[in-house]
């Protein structure tokens, strides 16, 4: 059993390297994915209103206690 596995190693070893889909493509998919991340998100945080000013001073308001 091992002697088979070790001769198919050894000949995957000494194969030439094909370059499949991601050897081509990978770093282009990485980047055109980085794109559209930052153009989804710019879009999200530049058009729906998000407050950047993170110190809740001035919002929050104490509720009137009641007994």
């Amino acid at each position: 059993v091992f002697a088979g596995v070790q001769n198919t190693a050894v000949r995957q070893a000494h194969r030439k390297h094909v370059p499949d889909f991601h050897d081509k493509y990978g770093n282009l998919v990485l980047l055109g994915g980085a794109a559209v991340f930052t153009t989804v998100w710019g879009y999200v945080f530049t058009q729906l209103g998000v407050e950047w000013g993170l110190s809740p001073i001035g919002r929050i308001t104490p509720k009137e206690w009641r007994e």
